[in-house]
C-alpha cells in the first residue's frame, strides 16, 4: 500500500497533512515532520484490520510526500 500525504500549512501556523488513500486521516501538526502523520495513518489501518475491514496491500507500506519519499519498513 502507498500512501501520499499532501501537506499545507494553515494560516495559524500549524500544519495540515492529509493522507489521501486513507480517507479522514487529516492530522494537524505544530510542525512539518512527518512522523506523527505517518503513526495516524499506521492506526487507521489497524483499527480498520481489527474491525474486519479489507485493507489491500498491507503488506509494505509506503509514504511520500511532494517534497521526498518517506518509508517505512
Amino acid at each position: 500500500m502507498h500512501c501520499t500525504i499532501e501537506v499545507e500549512r494553515e494560516e495559524d501556523g500549524r500544519w495540515l497533512a492529509e493522507v489521501m488513500e486513507l480517507p479522514g486521516v487529516m492530522p494537524y501538526s505544530p510542525s512539518a515532520e512527518m512522523a506523527a502523520t505517518k503513526a495516524f495513518a499506521l492506526r487507521a489501518i489497524a483499527d480498520r484490520l481489527e474491525y474486519g475491514d479489507s485493507v489491500p496491500g498491507i503488506e509494505q507500506i509506503t509514504f511520500s510526500t511532494s517534497n521526498e519519499p518517506l518509508a517505512l519498513r
